[in-house]
C-alpha cells in the first residue's frame, strides 16, 4: 500500500520533537506522500523548509479563514512560485468560532469578519486560477455561502478538494465541477452518522484520504495527537461502508490524488 496524506499539518510544533519517528511510522503504514496545507502565515516557512528537506513532502500556500484578517497576497506569492508548492489553501469560510475570531481580529462586528472571510476566500480562488493550482477548501458552518462562491469560480479552477468534508448534501454538486472530498478520522467517530450516510453518495473517483493531523484523531486513538500513520484506520472504515476492498480503494484514491495534485 502506498497512499498520500493529502492534509496534515506537519509544520505544527507538536511534531517537532519526534518528527523522524512520525515519518517512519507513516512509511511503515504505507503512507509515502504528505501535503502540508497552509493555515497561519507564521507556519509557511516551516512547511516549505520541510518540503525541501524531504522528497515526499509537499505544501500549499494560503490562509485559513480564521486568520483572514491577516491576508497579504504579496507574502503568499513567493511561496506559490516554489516548485514544491502544489496547491492554494487551506482557504474558505468558517463561521463556527466567529466570536473568538472577532476578538483576535479586533474588527468591529461579526458581519465585517464574515465579509473579510468571503473577500479573502475569493482572492485565494483567484490566485489558484492564476497559478493553475488546485484549491484546498475549509468549510465549517458556512456551506451555503461557500457553495455560492465556489459555483461562481469553479469553471475556471483546475480543481479542488473540500477538506474534512462536512457531510452537507448540497456540496455534493461540486463533484461534477472537478472537486474532491477529503475524508479523515471523523469517519470513524461514533457520532459520524451524517458522514457515514453520505459517503456512498460521493463518487469513488472523487474521494481522497487525509488526517488533518494533529487534529481529528480516528478511533480508537481519540484524545491523542493525530498523525499520518493512522490513515489505514480511515481506509478500513471506508472500505467497510462502501463494501469495496481496501486494495481497490487504494488504487482508486491514488489515481484521484494524482489527478488533483500530480503526485
Amino acid at each position: 500500500m502506498q497512499l498520500c496524506d493529502t492534509h496534515c499539518h506537519l509544520d505544527d510544533k507538536r511534531f517537532e520533537e519526534d518528527f523522524e519517528a512520525i515519518l517512519d511510522r507513516a512509511r511503515n503504514a504505507g503512507i509515502t506522500r504528505f501535503i502540508i496545507p497552509a493555515a497561519h502565515p507564521e507556519d509557511l516557512s516551516r512547511a516549505r523548509e520541510l518540503a525541501h528537506k524531504y522528497e515526499e513532502i509537499y505544501f500549499a500556500s494560503g490562509l485559513h479563514p480564521n486568520y483572514a484578517y491577516l491576508y497579504d497576497e504579496a507574502f503568499l506569492e513567493p511561496f506559490l512560485e516554489d516548485e514544491k508548492c502544489i496547491a492554494v489553501g487551506e482557504c474558505g469560510l468558517d463561521y463556527y468560532c466567529l466570536e473568538e475570531a472577532l476578538a483576535q481580529s479586533k474588527l468591529e462586528s461579526i458581519e465585517k469578519l464574515k465579509q473579510i472571510q468571503k473577500e479573502v476566500f475569493i482572492a485565494q480562488i483567484q490566485l489558484a486560477i492564476a497559478y493553475k493550482k488546485p484549491l484546498i477548501v475549509h468549510i465549517r458552518d458556512a456551506s451555503a455561502d461557500s457553495l455560492e462562491i465556489l459555483q461562481t469560480y469553479c469553471d475556471e479552477l483546475v480543481g479542488g478538494v473540500l477538506h474534512c468534508f462536512n457531510a452537507d448534501f448540497q456540496l455534493l454538486s461540486l463533484a461534477k465541477k472537478g472537486f474532491y472530498y477529503g475524508i479523515g478520522g471523523v469517519l470513524t467517530f461514533k457520532n459520524a452518522r451524517k458522514l457515514v450516510e453520505i459517503l456512498p453518495k460521493i463518487p469513488v473517483e472523487s474521494l481522497l484520504l487525509e488526517t488533518d493531523a494533529p487534529y481529528l484523531t480516528p478511533h480508537p486513538h481519540r484524545g491523542k495527537r493525530n498523525e499520518p500513520s493512522y490513515i489505514p484506520l480511515v481506509l478500513e472504515k471506508m472500505s467497510e461502508i462502501l463494501n469495496v476492498s481496501k486494495e481497490n480503494l487504494v488504487g482508486l484514491i491514488n489515481q484521484n490524488t494524482k489527478m488533483l495534485f500530480g503526485i
